[in-house]
């Protein structure tokens, strides 16, 4: 799959909260521009359980009650194609739930059923829609899809026996009924597709943005086709708003474009971020100078977004946690853009990038500095290896 944009779909994200503020532009400033939509999506769900049923602690740490609950009727045909599709995951270095549930939404996702008929006549269904257009699917990536296809059903049909549908309204019950709602409510307040737009310098497609609440996507926001992402329903609302604040922003620019090669051959030479990307965990994604690139200007615009609208972190205390450090090169983008006043006057995103790269302010010791501004810390201590510390 399209591991160039897929694999780094998702983030972990810290629970950790903070009051809402009011947003900078507000109801009384301006008409709201972003039409918010909120849902729960059994199919998605199925899919993000993939993580928890593989074992992996990563994810299995959060499900331990309802992997308790359905291990027993899962059948050996579905667990043992589980451990051969994740193994070709981990050998692709691909995220195996975010990523499908991305190529997969290209088709229904209400129901476990309907994302086994998608999947089956994926050449019908899916296709058309992932292999055109923004994004689009090389022949490499739909040919991994079409390797994983019947051990992926192996599994999703093992999960529809096993009483995977029923698992899930146990333990999410009626809670979506008054959550969504409630975040419905909160959400209407805050205007981030215009937030984005100025600063990307482009538009969307249209105003709307749509939040699918699931119960099975800890640890990850996932990004999914068209303007839709994956949350958890128990995030509280500043994490829901950072995700949204976050995942439309996926991509940046045009990651195979000019500029992306561009600022690739500067980075692909900088020996701290290969090094990050090397040491890493590479459960967190972002596998590649690439990954990380494409990431890391996400994460930089993010948090401008999240300083506007009044539910930012501190900068320096972020970077420093999230996915144990990794993110050096978000940290110094971000200061580069508050230097500038980028935060303040927007712009064409992906001609400042460009400009960077030409003018030097890319290189090795421009990104170290400005990083060792933003997270207070040595230049020399910006990375620990995470199994050495």
């Amino acid at each position: 799959m399209n591991r160039r944009q897929l694999i780094l779909t998702a983030a972990a994200l810290p629970l950790a909260t903070l009051p809402l503020a009011v947003p900078a532009t507000s109801l009384a400033d301006t008409a709201i521009r972003t039409r918010w939509k909120v849902r729960g999506s059994e199919g998605f769900d199925a899919l993000c359980f993939l993580g928890p049923l593989s074992g992996k602690p990563f994810y299995a740490d959060y499900y331990r009650a309802e992997l308790a609950d359905i291990l027993p009727r899962m059948s050996p045909a579905a667990m043992g194609a589980m451990a051969t599709v994740q193994a070709m995951a981990d050998e692709a270095k691909f995220l195996l739930g975010p990523g499908l549930c991305n190529t997969l939404s290209a088709g229904p996702d209400g129901t476990l059923d309907a994302v086994i008929t998608s999947l089956r006549d994926a050449e019908r269904v899916i296709a058309p829609v992932v292999r055109t257009g923004e994004n689009a699917l090389d022949d490499e990536d739909w040919n991994a899809l079409m390797r994983y296809r019947p051990l992926v059903l192996t599994v999703l049909e093992g999960l529809k026996e096993a009483g995977f549908a029923a698992l899930r309204s146990e333990f999410l019950g009626a809670r979506l009924s008054g959550r969504i709602p409630a975040l419905e409510s909160t959400l209407a307040r805050y205007d981030v597709i215009a937030e984005q737009e100025r600063l990307l310098g482009r538009p969307f497609n249209d105003a709307s943005l749509e939040v699918i609440l699931l119960h099975f996507s800890k640890p990850h926001g996932i990004k999914v086709r068209g303007q839709r992402f994956l949350t958890h329903h128990e995030y509280p609302d500043e994490i829901v708003l950072r995700n949204a604040a976050h995942e439309m922003l996926h991509p940046p620019f045009d990651m195979d474009g000019p500029t992306a090669r561009l600022v690739l051959q500067t980075l692909e030479r900088d020996p701290l971020l290969t090094r990050v990307v090397a040491e890493h965990n590479p459960a967190f994604g972002y596998n590649s100078i690439a990954g990380l690139l494409n990431e890391d200007c996400v994460q930089a615009l993010e948090q401008i977004v999240n300083e506007r609208l009044g539910f930012a972190r501190p900068p320096g205390e972020y970077w420093r946690r999230q996915d144990e450090g990794m993110h050096i090169l978000a940290a110094a983008l971000y200061g580069l853009l508050k230097a500038d006043g980028y935060d303040r006057t927007g712009g064409d995103f992906e001609a400042w990038m460009g400009r960077a790269a030409t003018t030097g302010r890319l290189s090795p010791a421009s990104i170290a500095e400005a990083a060792s501004r933003v997270l207070e810390l040595p230049v020399d201590r910006l990375w620990s290896t995470p199994a050495a510390a």
